[in-house]
């Protein structure tokens, strides 16, 4: 390919997860009932008893082998079940606040909800006089720094340095994709933000010359007022995840514990910065525990985004007073939510969360993406995108076992005469090109993306989800309602926190 014609990119392929084939195991009972129940009336030679089998075994098989919104009806059983009983015990709503626990000592740990209730803050020495914050999972053993990034874009730049820079994220990923690597989750969050212009007039208040024009002065003035409050920002962030346990032996000799990880996870990121460089990446601050804080806050609050920002920005004065910036990490939780069936109410806004089920099937460039944060006036959009690297040995493991059952799917279809479907082949040509590629030296890994669209007006929720399902598809994207869990999938699709995929339920 040419330097000067724009790269493309395909062959993402699903995962195939079940007991035995695409089946769980509560599939497969279904499919082995419904082959005993249509055995029954040929052993009992009774017309009776198939006309109550023989229906009963279709309806098995319909709940086995059916899909609705891409779920199998054991699947929606289980997801209906738990959340039934979450509600009956009053696990899905949460408060902070003033019914926060306290230490013995008074003070108040960070309170998050859910799956979040886990993870612990801690404060580590990023080598260069500063501090940054860690959130430590104490049930996974992970640590996870994060860095607040900056990027010049692909949409406006030349095609030789587009392609470049999209090489140098590749060879980033590429790096980790190694046997017993510490580093076991690498996640880019991105989304868009309200803005009042408070950080925009600031700085041009402090930066006006006196001998400026008054006539430019107050048009300038203008200007700010009535295009700034209708502006929309964009934050970009980096999460880097360390698992203590692959990196035990460095952990041991950098003291041990949690202070021996913090140790080891800061050396790693130190050593990125070149890579994340050559990527087009710009690190504007790993951040500390306030700059978690804050984070964490603006996610559950939206509009607790412009106080924050204004106050940051006045913190940027010499001469400022008050408090720094960032939050309190102690303060960052949200003070009340509750989850419902296909809603998350956090403090005074909702969010819907969505799963990339489907990448496009088609070759795409590599601004596909853009359409998914377009400025809206009604809502905020996020977009979580995780991947976790597969050392080589186990990477060979994974395709070879695809290409097995590809294989042998399609070697069964030719038995029983049966046409193979264009998209069988391209799974299987997709499948046998990724060993190639691994094979070459190039690296694999795990990679899911979620979209979370929050509303502070109820009423505004089923347009903006409508605008984002338009978006996705003009992106070429099958998403999916995370339905029955949008606790969980806000913690990862709203918060740069790190949080990682559920493990692969490997099949037969």
């Amino acid at each position: 390919m040419s330097q000067t014609e724009p790269a493309v990119y395909g062959g993402w392929q699903a995962e195939r997860s079940g007991f035995i084939g695409n089946l769980s195991g509560f599939g497969f009972i279904l499919v082995a009932g419904a082959a005993v129940s249509a055995m029954i009336p040929i052993y009992s030679r009774s017309w009776g008893v198939a006309v109550i089998a023989l229906p009963l075994s279709a309806v098995m098989l319909v709940l086995a082998y059916g899909r609705v919104l891409g779920l199998s009806a054991d699947e929606w059983i289980v997801l209906a079940v738990r959340h039934q009983i979450a509600v009956a015990t009053s696990r899905n709503v949460f408060f902070s606040g003033i019914f926060a626990p306290r230490t013995k000592d008074g003070t108040q740990p960070m309170d998050l909800p859910g799956r979040l209730a886990r993870l612990h803050l801690l404060e580590a020495p990023d080598g260069l006089g500063g501090q940054i914050g860690v959130m430590h999972n104490s049930t996974e053993g992970t640590y996870t720094a994060i860095c607040r990034v900056t990027f010049p874009g692909l949409a406006l730049i030349d095609t030789e340095k587009q392609n470049a820079r999209v090489r140098g994220w590749a060879a980033f990923l590429r790096s980790h994709c190694k046997e017993d690597s510490a580093i076991t989750r690498i996640s880019v969050h991105q989304r868009s933000l309200p803005d009042d212009g408070a950080a925009l007039r600031s700085w041009t208040e402090r930066h006006i010359a006196p001998e400026a024009p008054q006539a430019a002065v107050q048009a300038l003035g203008e200007l700010m007022e009535s295009a700034g409050p209708v502006a929309t920002s964009r934050e970009t962030y980096l999460s880097i995840t360390l698992s203590a346990a692959r990196a035990r032996l460095a952990v041991k000799g950098a003291g041990g514990g949690q202070v021996g990880a913090a140790a080891v996870l800061v050396r790693e990121i130190n050593a990125m910065a070149g890579a994340l460089s050559s990527a087009g990446l710009q690190v504007a601050e790993w951040l500390s525990p306030r700059g978690v804080g804050q984070v964490i806050r603006t996610a559950f609050d939206p509009e607790a985004q412009l106080a924050l920002s204004a106050r940051n920005t006045a913190a940027d004065d010499a001469k400022w007073e008050g408090a720094p910036k960032g939050l309190a990490p102690e303060v960052s939780g949200p003070a009340a939510t509750e989850t419902g069936w296909g809603l998350y109410r956090h403090d005074g806004a909702w969010t819907v969360s969505y799963q990339v089920r489907g990448f496009p099937q088609s070759e795409v460039y590599a601004t596909f993406l853009q359409p998914l944060l377009r400025p809206r006036a009604n809502a905020r959009r996020s977009l979580s995108l995780l991947y976790e690297p597969i050392g080589p040995a186990k990477a060979r493991q994974e395709l070879a076992r695809e290409k097995t059952k590809r294989d042998a799917v399609r070697k069964v279809r030719a038995k029983t005469g049966r046409a193979e479907s264009e998209d069988e082949r391209r799974e299987s040509m997709t499948a046998r090109a990724q060993d190639v590629a691994r094979a070459s030296g190039h690296g694999v890994v795990r990679l899911t993306a979620l979209i979370a669209v929050t509303v502070t007006d109820l009423e505004q929720l089923e347009t903006a989800c409508a605008e984002l399902q338009a978006d996705a598809s003009s992106a070429g994207l099958e998403i999916r309602r995370v339905w029955g869990a949008q606790d969980d999938a806000f913690s990862i699709a709203a918060l740069p926190l790190g949080q990682g995929l559920p493990d692969r339920r490997v099949g037969l």
